[in-house]
């Protein structure tokens, strides 16, 4: 490949935002050789949450190209050849290592640079290691992670090549509670390990991930809280075969899957824009400390105007909203049009078993659950309201139709005055579909 290719905008990173952030720039106008999409992974953009879900299910599972982007929004797919039809230059398996923002060049791994004239970061996050904190064993053969398509690939052989064996999930929260869940699908023996009280205890209260934490174990899930893995036993081939806790207990594992969290991949710009909460600091327009330099996704510290206060999500439908908010902010300044501010409602949502959740707005204050948390249910449906300072400012919902689901999303953008916890009780679902 030629060294020192110019385009007038390079989108850094090919996950959910960048392959957003490509079909907003078609749909607003770009000229053949103007646009670049930089991504060290090999295929292109694709919708990643369905890596831990029907990437991995034991009939008919997903592969690409049926879930490239925009399908997991209802849009187009786009396939490779629509960016050569757009003139979009797709840049695969090329891995940034140096980002001078001052002379606008990128350089790769391999020496390649690229110039740009306006920059859009979506380098989205890396997976945490056990072996960043120095784990015993950490790097036994079989102890996996999942962020990308190779890594949910050696999940799969993984899967496949241990059928009825013992699987060990670290860690309670989407990833953890997902795998678990297609582990368990595909005939494993599954224990979930995790230090917290609860699963998933940056969302759900205690009341909310008993429900799933008695559901989970029905299903033939083992669920191990308060404790960690501090180690791993190999054989002479190196596989794992056993996970250490702290509490002194040994659990035989085949296959070992990790899913403690993630961290935005920023380092590319220490010391050369303005940082905040662990990401790169934007405006509502998503333009960084520098000039005609934009972050999205994952990366992105952002003005949440609903709440008057500044915050970094790690979701989906973040990374999608953010990247054409961005776009649409780099157009309109070039056409001198004014582009209205992200305003962003959080949203959160999980997908297991024949369970499906959503949540709204922010978890804060006092939460009244409402519903039918019966676990052994044939049909569980049930929700949970969190009320501050008399305003009603989240809501979750478990089984919920599209309707119910738009109830509680309006709900949370409208922050009602909430009725006493008795009446929202007793009112349940009622109280959203009269907003």
């Amino acid at each position: 490949m030629a060294s020192g290719k110019h385009f007038k905008y390079i989108v850094l990173g090919g996950g959910v935002s960048g392959g957003y952030a490509a079909r907003e720039f078609a749909k607003q106008g770009v000229q053949p050789g103007e646009l670049a999409i930089i991504s060290k992974e090999a295929v292109a953009p694709y919708e990643r949450p369905a890596l831990s879900k029907a990437y991995l299910f034991p009939q008919n599972p997903a592969r690409l190209p049926g879930f490239h982007v925009c399908v997991g929004s209802g849009g187009e797919r786009l396939l490779p050849e629509w960016y050569s039809e757009k003139g979009i230059e797709l840049i695969l398996s090329t891995e940034i290592v140096k980002a001078d923002l001052a002379s606008k060049t990128l350089t790769s791994a391999a020496g390649a640079t690229f110039t740009y004239d306006t920059l859009l970061i979506a380098t989205g996050s890396s997976v945490i290691k056990l072996s960043d904190f120095g784990t015993q064993g950490a790097d036994s053969n079989n102890i996996l992670y999942l962020r990308e398509i190779d890594d949910a690939d050696n999940l799969y052989a993984a899967i496949q090549a241990k059928k009825g064996g013992k699987a060990v999930v670290v860690g309670g929260g989407y990833i953890g509670l997902e795998l678990s869940a297609v582990l368990k699908m595909n005939d494993l023996d599954v224990t979930m390990v995790f230090p917290e009280p609860w699963c998933m205890p940056r969302l759900f209260t205690a009341e909310i991930a008993a429900f799933y934490e008695s559901y989970y174990t029905n299903k033939g899930v083992k669920i191990l809280k308060g404790t960690i893995a501090v180690g791993f036993d190999a054989d002479a081939n190196g596989d794992v075969t056993a996970v250490k806790l702290k509490d002194g207990s040994v659990l035989d594992a085949d296959i070992v899957v990790v899913g403690v969290g993630g961290r935005p991949l920023t380092n590319l710009f220490k010391g050369q824009v303005a940082e905040e909460k662990g990401g790169i600091k934007t405006d509502a327009f998503f333009e960084t400390s520098v000039p005609g330099v934009y972050a999205v996704g994952d990366v992105a510290t952002f003005p949440m105007k609903i709440y008057n206060d500044e915050r970094r999500v790690e979701h989906v439908d973040h990374s999608r909203k953010s990247a054409e908010q961005a776009v649409k902010a780099i157009k309109g300044k070039e056409a001198g049009s004014a582009v209205e501010e992200y305003d962003y409602l959080p949203y959160f949502y999980s997908r297991s078993f024949d369970l499906s959740w959503q949540f709204y707005g922010d978890n804060v204050g006092d939460a009244i659950l409402f519903g039918d948390t019966d676990p052994g249910s044939a049909k569980p449906k049930f929700g949970s309201y969190w009320v501050k300072d008399g305003k009603c400012v989240g809501a979750f919902l478990e089984g919920g139709s599209p309707d119910e689901n738009a109830a509680i999303a309006k709900l949370a953008r409208a922050q009602p005055p909430a009725a006493s916890p008795d009446e929202l009780k007793a009112a349940g679902l009622q109280f959203a579909s009269k907003i």
